[in-house]
């Protein structure tokens, strides 16, 4: 590594999660120094976590905390041993179905928890703080694809209220305690060892079972499918750059990051299909509560400020993931 690189502390909460780990390898493999925080919680299979952290663990300048972020004393301590410059709050409880069922985890996670990294940040200064938001935003948007300027004061999920009570928190305490601040509306991410719980991940799993895989709106829905490599490029080139301050002075940004271009579902199906080598047994059902017919992402601002969209293809990307499952799951 040269000199000329400022080697910097990283705190990547969800740090055993799906994106958390990919950003946190990026992050290791420029030299930085990262703190990851995560709490194992069993949402989905705990083995998964742990291998994708054993082989962070494997770079000298990774510190892993295991932690809850409801446990404001336990965050604090982080910030007072790492110092952390850059933090990036990845940390939630995610999905919109299990919303429905458990509220509780997402109060705990995504509202506590995020105020208690703000709490931190606020107290222990830092020159950037970038957290995940998520397409879930748009609720029922008619209007596509989705603009950062659209109104989004409709969630459908209990989850979608979160991510955008978290953006109104962070706008809050970035002019309040001059925090930079970037909220990040994830659309889709997939790719190898991604989030077991999403929808083509589970779906190869019934496959590979010989299973019927369950599809729903029978199978009249489009998604913005995201690959993990552009999710984590997209999110390293904003966390140089903090925003400016706005005319009410809070130095405060939101970006989509999605591919840019809806698929049918029913074509990403036949996608995976094609990349396991094996048919899928169907199931069609109706809509389910909490769910949405599109998302599209305008990326735009994205492009305007860092020159960058994603651009992984389907193929490349489900072929990639169905290489890694049949390798990891034998």
């Amino acid at each position: 590594m040269s000199d000329s690189i400022m080697v910097k502390t990283y705190l990547v909460t969800g740090g055993a999660g799906f994106i958390g780990y990919y950003l946190s390898k990026a992050l290791l493999e420029r030299g930085m120094e990262v703190v990851g925080l995560d709490n194992l919680n069993d949402y989905y299979e705990v083995s998964l976590k742990e291998d994708r952290l054993a082989i962070l663990k494997e770079y000298p300048q990774y510190h892993f905390v295991k932690a809850d972020l409801a446990d404001k004393s336990a965050v604090f301590s982080i910030f007072e041993n790492f110092k952390p410059e850059i933090v990036v709050n990845l940390a939630a409880q995610a999905g919109v179905r299990y919303s429905i069922d458990n509220p509780d985890a997402y109060i705990n996670s995504n509202i506590i928890g995020f105020y208690h990294i703000l709490e931190a940040c606020r107290h222990y200064p830092v020159e950037h703080l970038v957290f995940a938001s998520s397409s879930s935003v748009y609720g029922g948007n008619k209007k596509v694809p989705f603009s950062t300027e659209d109104k989004v004061d409709r969630p459908v999920s209990l989850y979608a209220a979160t991510k955008k009570s978290n953006e109104l928190m962070a706008y809050s305490y970035s002019k309040l305690y001059q925090i930079p601040l970037t909220g990040l509306r994830f659309f889709t991410v997939y790719g190898p060892m991604g989030r077991p719980d999403m929808a083509y991940f589970k779906f190869a799993k019934k496959i590979m079972a010989d299973e019927p895989i369950q599809i729903y709106n029978h199978g009249d829905m489009r998604r913005d499918f995201t690959y993990i490599d552009d999710i984590v490029k997209g999110i390293e080139g904003v966390l140089e750059r903090p925003p400016a301050a706005d005319e009410n002075g809070a130095a405060y940004k939101i970006y989509n990051i999605g591919n840019n271009k809806p698929e049918k579902l029913m074509d990403y199906i036949a996608m995976l299909e094609k990349c396991l080598g094996k048919e899928a047994k169907k199931e069609y059902l109706p809509m389910q509560p909490g769910d949405v017919y599109e998302t599209y992402a305008d990326v735009q601002d994205l492009m305007n400020d860092f020159g960058f969209k994603p651009s992984t293809t389907i193929e490349e990307g489900l072929g990639r993931f169905a290489k890694w499952f049949l390798e990891y799951y034998k």
